[in-house]
């Protein structure tokens, strides 16, 4: 009985050795026929497993200084090398012609990985845990009312900007912008998707969905970084949180199919018309809900980090806020009713966005799998610039924010916020070297909505407040420099302190 167990065995070894022998060399073969290396730049690691870089990322990440602690490192290497962490070979790129491949021209040879599984708890199924044909037919559900949004007046900001802009006035001395414009963005977008702002609840429901939110949105970031180990951090509060999440959302959806039920007003219908024509599609109120935080998820964050970001700039740079308020003055005067008209004249405005975006891009970096054996244009052979082999199920990750600011590409003072860059021809070309709202099929469907409610604000901010300021005695670091909160989007972790009289 041993004797046949033991063959049994050996058999079932043989078997997965012969299988991984025969796929090493088909791998080798489909490399040979594209001309690829192996890539010429490795990440230094000097312990087993790697467990000195991820120590090292480790307190780099509690010191809130990840970013700007693995700059100097991948500067010294360049654009693209091979890391091996726990026995498992992966790369990293902020090459364009590489991020153009994994995003666009090879998209199929790419999906999201362990990312669904470590954000399913938050988010459920919805766009951005979805691959393939799921993904194709959410695309193009919700492709549908973000068009719609963009032939709309902005008279649906007014309301979120006139209670943000009452919420700055009643605070006195030093004031920190960052968490008034996440409850900007919560509330804009929930109007945008619920059919009113989240601002109409009770305050009670409201700060428990604020919290919940927050909360659930750290803890999934930390799942992700577990890659395959993600269901081994599952905690309770966890669970809780994302059960308030889905609870909160589907009150909404409750009430906008029973209002359709029973009849209601045009002006009603039009409300809720983002739940109404995904459930008139989906017909399940739980892929509806799952949607709707899919959405909600990238609409708040990535708009007030945007936010955030761009007067943490401006205070520290009196030469660019002086030149912007000139232009405010010129296009939009005293006029409080801002129009897409007065947005579209406002050129500084949209390099100061541009800038913003290209120094601090709300989504840092990003990671791909190869579904199945493919490769990369470039990293490869003795001078990098031959194509490297990417076998099935090999991460990459996508550094935008590190591509960005790269002196080849941006200049000598690429680490410097100078808005002046993005006038005239000097980045006209710049192609797959800028993708703040990600690129390819997958690039972001409220981009508009973003830019949009994110320069209204600011040219009311400066209309009501034109003497804001850098708080007396903080200290200005350079760029890159500065705390930073490196969750799925990028936050200042000092936030966004002015002194707006």
């Amino acid at each position: 009985m041993r004797a046949w167990f033991l063959i049994v065995v050996l058999m079932m070894f043989l078997y997965r050795y012969l299988r991984r022998r025969r796929q090493y060399q088909e791998e080798s073969l489909f490399g040979d026929q594209h001309g690829c290396h192996p890539m010429k730049s490795r990440f230094p690691i000097k312990w087993p497993l790697g467990l000195d870089v991820l120590h090292k990322q480790w307190l780099a990440n509690a010191d809130q200084r990840l970013l700007a602690y693995q700059q100097p490192f991948l500067d010294q290497l360049g654009p693209n090398l091979e890391i091996k962490i726990m026995g498992s070979i992966g790369y990293t790129t902020y090459d364009p012609p590489n991020v153009e491949a994994v995003l666009s021209s090879k998209f199929e040879d790419y999906y999201l990985g362990t990312r669904r599984g470590a954000m399913f708890p938050f988010i459920g199924e919805g766009i951005f845990t979805q691959d393939g044909g799921a993904w194709r037919i959410s695309r193009e559900l919700l492709r549908r009312p973000f068009l719609k949004t963009h032939y709309q007046d902005l008279r649906g900001f007014r309301e979120p900007i006139e209670n943000c802009l009452s919420k700055i006035s009643t605070r006195d001395g030093v004031v920190d912008l960052q968490p008034l414009f996440f409850q900007f963005t919560l509330a804009t977008t929930t109007a945008l998707i619920f059919g009113q702002p989240v601002e109409s609840s009770e305050d009670e429901e409201q700060d428990s969905f604020a919290r919940s939110f927050d909360h659930a949105s750290w803890i999934t970031t930390l799942r992700s970084r577990l890659t395959d180990l993600y269901w081994i951090y599952n905690p309770s509060h966890y669970r809780a949180a994302c059960k308030t999440i889905k609870t909160f959302a589907d009150g909404f959806v409750s009430r906008a199919l029973s209002a359709n039920d029973h009849g209601k007003a045009e002006a009603v219908s039009d409300r809720y018309a983002f739940i109404e024509d995904l459930y008139a599609a989906l017909k399940d109120t739980s892929l509806v809900r799952d949607q709707l935080i899919n959405i909600l998820l990238a609409g708040r964050d990535t708009t007030a980090c945007l936010l955030s970001w761009t007067f943490f700039l401006l205070v520290r740079h009196p030469h660019v806020l002086g030149r912007l308020k000139e232009e405010i003055a010129s296009v939009v005067g005293s006029d409080v009713n801002i129009t897409r008209t007065h947005i579209q004249k406002m050129g500084y405005l949209k390099c100061i966005l541009n800038e913003t975006l290209r120094l601090y891009p709300p989504i840092p970096l990003n990671v791909r799998f190869a579904k199945n054996t493919t490769w990369l244009p470039q990293g490869g052979g003795p001078d990098g610039d031959s194509p490297v082999l990417v076998r099935k199920g090999t991460g990459i990750g996508l550094v935008p924010y590190y591509m960005h600011r790269r002196k080849d590409i941006y200049g000598e003072d690429a680490m410097t916020f100078r808005p002046e860059r993005w006038q005239g021809p000097e980045l006209d070309d710049i192609g797959w070297a800028y993708m703040p709202f990600h690129g390819g099929p997958r690039l972001c469907l409220g981009k508009d909505f973003a830019l949009m409610e994110a320069s209204c604000l600011i040219v009311r901010i400066l209309q009501e407040f034109p003497d804001i300021r850098l708080p007396p005695g903080h200290s200005i670091v350079p760029t890159g420099q500065e705390k930073q909160e490196l969750t799925v989007f990028l936050k200042s972790a000092d936030g966004c302190k002015v002194v707006v009289r």
